[in-house]
C-alpha cells in the first residue's frame, strides 16, 4: 500500500485511525479528508500535522473534493454524521447527503483506483422495535439478556443474522442503504472491502454530546460539574451498551486488510462485547470514583424515540474469522479518557464544558 484514505480523517475516529496509520506505516502516505463541521474536529489538526498526515479540507458530498486526490490504494470511510437523532426535528438533507451520497461518491472513487475499502457502519442498522423486544432481567445495577428466541440474538447479544425488518432511524437506513450499495460494488467492479457495524467506540479524543459520544459526555460532565439524566426504561440508568477503544478498532482494520482476501465482502459486529459493557448507573459510579465529584442526575422514567434498554455486540463472528477481540477494559477506557479531559480542561471547556 501506497496511499491511504481516511475520510472524516479530523474527526475522532479518523483522526485516530489516521495517526495510528502513520506511526505504523511510515513509508506510507496518509491523507485526512474532512470537512471539519463537527466542533471539535479543528483541535485534531495540529495532532495529525504533528503525526505526519496529509490534511485536506474537503467534503465527501462533493466529487470535485474526491477526483482531486492522487491515487488512493486504501479508503477508511469514517465519515458520517453519527447522530440517531438527525435529521428528526429537522430536514434529514445533510444527513442523506452525507451518510448515502457521500458513501456513494467514496465508492466510485474506490472504483476508479481499484481501492481497498473498509466501511464503517453501525449496529443501528438493527431495528429498534426488535431489539427492545429482546428477553431480559433487571439487575442491581444493569439489565441483562436471557434466553432469546429471536434468531441471532443470544445472552452473547446481536450477531450479523440479527433480523433487519423494521425502523431503525434516518441514522441507521442510511448506514444500511450503504451497506447493500456497497456490496453491489464488491461483486461487480475490482474492489475489495470489509463492512464493519460498530458500536459504541470511545477514546480520548472524542468530542462526546448528549446524542452522540456518552462515555465521553457523561465523565466530561463529572470533571466540569454539569447534570445529567437518566432517560427512559424508568429511569433508573440500568440500560446497557458495549463499548469499544478506538485503538482495538484500528488493531481490527490492521488484520482486515492484511487478510482482506479471506475477509473480502463480510459483515462483521464489532463492539466490546458483554465483557467491556456498562449501564449508565455503573458508568455513574465509576466516574464518581475517578473524579471524586458527585453530580445532580434527574431521573425521567419516560423513554424518548430511538432509545435502545439493553444492546450487546456478538463478536463470535470476527474473532472466529481473525482471532481479534479488545484487548480494553472498561476501566481502563475510562481512566484515559477522564486523564486525558482532565489534563486538557481549558483546551476542551469551551467545547466539552
Amino acid at each position: 500500500m501506497n496511499t491511504i484514505l481516511i475520510t472524516g480523517g479530523a474527526g475522532f475516529v479518523g483522526s485516530n485511525l489516521a495517526i495510528r496509520f502513520k506511526r505504523d506505516h511510515e513509508s506510507v502516505k496518509v491523507i485526512a479528508l474532512d470537512n471539519l463541521k463537527r466542533k471539535g474536529s479543528e483541535l485534531n489538526l495540529e495532532r495529525l500535522r504533528a503525526s505526519g498526515v496529509e490534511f485536506i479540507h474537503g467534503d465527501i458530498r462533493n466529487r470535485e473534493d474526491l477526483n482531486s486526490l492522487p491515487k488512493i490504494d486504501i479508503l477508511v470511510e469514517c465519515s458520517a454524521e453519527p447522530s440517531v437523532l438527525a435529521g428528526l426535528n429537522e430536514s434529514p438533507e445533510y444527513l442523506l447527503q452525507t451518510n448515502l451520497v457521500g458513501t456513494l461518491n467514496c465508492l466510485e472513487l474506490a472504483r476508479k483506483h481499484s481501492s481497498q475499502f473498509i466501511f464503517l457502519s453501525t449496529s443501528r442498522v438493527y431495528p429498534i422495535k426488535t431489539i427492545n423486544s429482546l428477553q431480559y432481567e433487571k439487575g442491581e445495577t444493569r439489565f441483562e439478556l436471557t434466553n432469546q428466541s429471536i434468531p441471532g440474538a443470544s445472552k452473547l447479544g446481536c450477531s450479523e443474522s440479527f433480523p433487519l425488518e423494521g425502523v431503525r432511524s434516518l441514522y441507521g437506513a442510511t448506514k444500511l442503504a450503504s451497506e447493500l450499495i456497497f456490496q453491489e460494488y464488491i461483486e461487480y467492479y475490482n474492489i475489495k472491502g470489509v463492512i464493519n457495524r460498530c458500536g459504541v467506540l470511545t477514546g480520548p479524543w472524542q468530542m462526546g454530546k448528549v446524542d452522540q459520544g456518552v462515555i465521553v459526555y457523561w465523565i466530561s460532565n463529572h470533571i466540569f460539574q454539569k447534570p445529567l439524566s437518566y432517560f427512559g426504561y424508568g429511569g433508573t440508568g440500568n440500560q446497557v451498551r458495549d463499548i469499544l477503544h478506538v485503538e482495538d478498532l484500528f488493531d481490527l482494520i490492521e488484520l482486515q486488510l492484511k487478510n482482506i482476501n479471506n475477509c473480502n465482502g463480510q459483515i462483521y459486529n464489532i463492539g466490546g462485547g458483554r465483557e467491556v459493557s456498562l449501564s449508565l448507573k455503573e458508568l455513574t459510579s465509576i466516574c464518581f470514583e475517578l473524579s471524586h465529584n458527585t453530580i445532580p442526575i434527574q431521573s425521567i422514567p419516560e423513554d424518548r424515540i430511538s432509545d435502545i434498554r439493553i444492546y450487546l455486540s456478538d463478536i463470535s463472528k470476527v474473532s472466529q474469522h481473525l482471532g481479534w477481540k479488545p484487548k480494553h477494559s472498561t476501566r481502563e477506557i475510562l481512566s484515559e479518557i477522564y486523564k486525558w479531559i482532565f489534563e486538557n480542561k481549558e483546551q476542551l471547556k469551551p467545547i466539552l464544558g
